[in-house]
C-alpha cells in the first residue's frame, strides 16, 4: 500500500496497549460514509507540454473496490517495527486502513477527497486534517488522487505533464515536473510502474518506491511487494531516513460494495 503506509505510520508511535473501549460515531452501510467537507483546492493550470509516447505509458489498474491485507516492516536508524495493515478502497472516493501490532488494533485512518481522519487507538488521540496540513507535516505535497495512485501502482501524476521520456535498457524513464516537485517514473516491459522517485526541490526531501513481485490479479497485473525509502530533513536540517517494506498476503478487486467502519470515542469528537 505504498505511500498510504508512509502517511499513516508516521503518526503511529509507541508499543501496543490493550484495546480501547470506544463509542461508535457511525457504522457505514455499503460504501456510504458521513464526513465533514471543505472546498477542495483548485489546481493551477498546467503549462503546455509534449505528449508522452504511448509505448512508455504505464497501464493503470482499473477497479471499483479493493480489499487487501499486508505485512509492513518499518525501519529507522534507531527503531524497527512490524505491522499488519488491512486496506479497503472505493475508487475516487474512500480509502480506509486498520493497523495492527501483535494482533491488537493500534490505529485506523480514513482518507476522503477532502481530508484525512486518523484515530490513534493506543494513545486515544483523534486527528482531523486537511491535505494542506498533512503535506506540511510530511514535507511533501499530497492529495487523495496521489495516494490512491500510489496504492494501486499507477503513475501518481497525470501522464500529459510529461517533460521527457528516456529509454533505459528494457525500461522507459518518464520525467515529470509537478510544481516544485520533480517526478521520475520507470515503466517496465510489462507496462507497469516499476520504480518511482518524488523529490521536493525547495526542501530536498525525497521519496523512492520500488515495486516487485508482479503477478496476475484477475485480468490485471499487480505488484505484491514494494519498498519505500523516505529521506526527510528535520528542523536541524539533518536527513532522517525511513525504510518501509510491504508484502501482500491477499489482494482482491471487487464489484461488491464494502463497508468502511470508523470508530472514535465520542469525547474526542467534541469541539
Amino acid at each position: 500500500m505504498r505511500i498510504l503506509f508512509s502517511l499513516v505510520l508516521l503518526f503511529l508511535l509507541g508499543a501496543c496497549a490493550p484495546k480501547l473501549t470506544v463509542a461508535t460515531i457511525q457504522t457505514p452501510k455499503a460504501d456510504s460514509i458521513r464526513v465533514d467537507t471543505i472546498p477542495a483546492a483548485v489546481p493551477a493550470p498546467a503549462a503546455p507540454i509534449e505528449s508522452v509516447d504511448q509505448q512508455s505509458a504505464s497501464d493503470d489498474l482499473t477497479f471499483t473496490y479493493l480489499k487487501a491485507k499486508s505485512k509492513v516492516v518499518w525501519k529507522t536508524k534507531d527503531n524497527s517495527d512490524t505491522y499488519i495493515v488491512d486496506i479497503r478502497m472505493k475508487k475516487d472516493s474512500i480509502i480506509w486502513a486498520n493497523i495492527s501490532v501483535s494482533m491488537i488494533s493500534g490505529a485506523a485512518v480514513l482518507f476522503t477527497k477532502e481530508r484525512v481522519q486518523f484515530y490513534h487507538k493506543i494513545n486515544n488521540e483523534y486527528t482531523n486534517l486537511t491535505y494542506d496540513s498533512l503535506s506540511t507535516s510530511l514535507g511533501f505535497k499530497v492529495n487523495y488522487d496521489l495516494i490512491q495512485n500510489m496504492i494501486v501502482g499507477n503513475q501518481p501524476y497525470k501522464k500529459n505533464n510529461t517533460r521527457r521520456v528516456v529509454r533505459e535498457n528494457e525500461n522507459f524513464l518518464v520525467k515529470q515536473q509537478e510544481g516544485h516537485v520533480e517526478v521520475n517514473n520507470w515503466v517496465g516491459p510489462n507496462r507497469k510502474l516499476k520504480k518511482l522517485s518524488v523529490s521536493d526541490l525547495p526542501s530536498s526531501n525525497k521519496m523512492t518506491l520500488d515495486y516487485e513481485d508482479f503477478a496476475n490479479l484477475n485480468s490485471a497485473i499487480f505488484p505484491f511487494s514494494s519498498s519505500i525509502t523516505l529521506d526527510v530533513k528535520n528542523k536541524e536540517n539533518q536527513v532522517n531516513q525511513t525504510l518501509i517494506t510491504i508484502k501482500y498476503s491477499k489482494v482482491e478487486l471487487l464489484d461488491t460494495p464494502l463497508e468502511f467502519p470508523f470508530k472514535v470515542p465520542a469525547k474526542l469528537l467534541k469541539p
